[in-house]
């Protein structure tokens, strides 16, 4: 028995090999091996209306669906190419394989180009909020994220943005913790940062992550305080942010990966506060991005507020081409911790250029400190790299920090030396 399925992605076909014992359970199981949408996120329903509920609201509660696991599909009157309508509330597995083509195809304009009503209302691309992360917290290192913050607030005075790479570590329970952050070159305005990203540099940056035991978990920026505001008000993200931050998450390809950002607000009292917050960019955005329908190359003038999108897609019943940007995040609980690394040496890519007498400055005041935790700090061997193997040297090192070991006689001797060149 074939029975056809109709969701949101479209006309699909399930088959049920034993059509007399089948129950809604079968069903269920048999949609998610054949079809790949997670039992546990199904909703059947005989009515055509579930496609057009919200399942961020009650309207769904009101179109009568299949609840009963143990009801026949017999005694539903379910038979060879019955119709039904699934909606679900998780990403899919994996993408279904392609409908087999048919040897027969209408000509002319009638045929191959008629539509029904399930047809349009299963094209919907339909935009609403997605409720939980896939990252169910995130835990800054107290003295990167203040390192980060007082260069924004005093030496910057939130009048530029500001970016950086978060490197930590993703927990089984899907939570972060960021131990590092990179700051690669930049360009930036009050609106605008640009990412000057070099491959090579780059590649210091992971092999230094990897003898650590971290990876790039996210991305950190700050919002400067002259940036454009909306006519209407105050946003959260602006359109250029949400696309900036979505492009670098689809390119992470990581669940679990964050966008943090740092901006001033005014307390009750009329004092200034900095103040992080962590997001995720949805599923739902995330998907327009890659099927390339989410503008990124915004005019001047557009509203921050809204982002564009290059087809109409359903907002709160509405048909638009602008979403407001608050629809596409996701929030995400943050805490701080002390984490295992230093972050006294000077930061790479700022006004002020890192050289090695600042090693030598480095290593001269911690004298009385073991030598692995003098230099236990992730921007002092981002200058180590410089003058080491990427491929075996730097992780190494990286990997006698995070055991805390015995530093190599050769290593010591090494470092030692550079400082005393200067």
């Amino acid at each position: 028995m074939i029975l056809r399925i109709r969701s949101r992605e479209g006309l699909e076909r399930v088959s049920i090999p034993e059509s007399e014992s089948a129950t809604v359970a079968t069903l269920h199981s048999l949609i998610e091996s054949q079809l790949g949408v997670p039992a546990e996120a199904q909703t059947l329903s005989l009515d055509p209306k579930l496609l057009l509920s919200n399942s961020n609201s009650n309207s769904e509660a009101q179109v009568s669906t299949l609840s009963d696991p143990s009801a026949s599909l017999s005694s539903l009157g379910l038979s060879h190419g019955s119709f039904l309508y699934l909606s679900s509330s998780l990403p899919r597995l994996s993408a279904p394989p392609p409908p087999p083509r048919s040897a027969f195809a209408p000509a002319g304009s009638f045929g191959r180009n008629k539509m029904t009503i399930d047809d349009l209302i299963a094209r919907q691309i339909r935009i609403t909020r997605q409720e939980n992360p896939h990252c169910v917290s995130a835990s800054f290192d107290r003295a990167s994220a203040n390192a980060f913050q007082l260069y924004v607030s005093e030496t910057l005075a939130f009048s530029i943005k500001r970016g950086g790479f978060l490197y930590g570590h993703v927990a089984s329970d899907s939570s972060l913790s960021v131990q590092f952050i990179y700051e690669p070159p930049q360009h930036a305005t009050e609106d605008l940062l640009t990412l000057l990203r070099d491959p090579d540099k780059e590649r210091l940056v992971h092999a230094i992550a990897s003898g650590l035991g971290m990876t790039r978990v996210g991305f950190v920026f700050t919002q400067a305080v002259g940036r454009k505001k909306s006519d209407t008000g105050e946003y959260t993200l602006s359109a250029r942010e949400v696309a900036q931050a979505t492009a670098l998450q689809a390119e992470a390809a990581a669940p679990e990966w964050v966008t943090a950002v740092v901006k001033l607000e005014v307390d009750e009292d009329g004092g200034a506060d900095v103040h992080l917050e962590a997001f995720q960019m949805s599923d739902m955005c995330l998907k327009l991005f890659r099927d390339g329908l989410l503008q990124t190359d915004l005019p001047e003038d557009a509203d921050p507020r809204l982002s564009r999108v290059n087809k109409e897609v359903v907002v709160a019943g509405k048909d638009t081409k602008e979403v407001d940007n608050d629809f596409f995040l996701v929030p995400v609980k943050i805490s701080d911790h002390q984490g295992p690394l230093q972050c006294t040496f000077p930061i790479e890519n700022r006004i002020t250029t890192v050289t090695l007498r600042a090693l030598k400055s480095h290593l001269d005041n911690s004298k009385n400190m073991p030598f692995v935790k003098r230099i236990s700090d992730f921007h002092l061997l981002l200058l180590l790299s410089k003058f080491l193997d990427v491929n075996s040297d730097v992780p190494a090192l990286a990997e006698c920090v995070k055991n805390q070991g015995t530093v190599p006689e050769g290593y010591q001797l090494l470092i030692e030396s550079l400082a005393a060149a200067s």
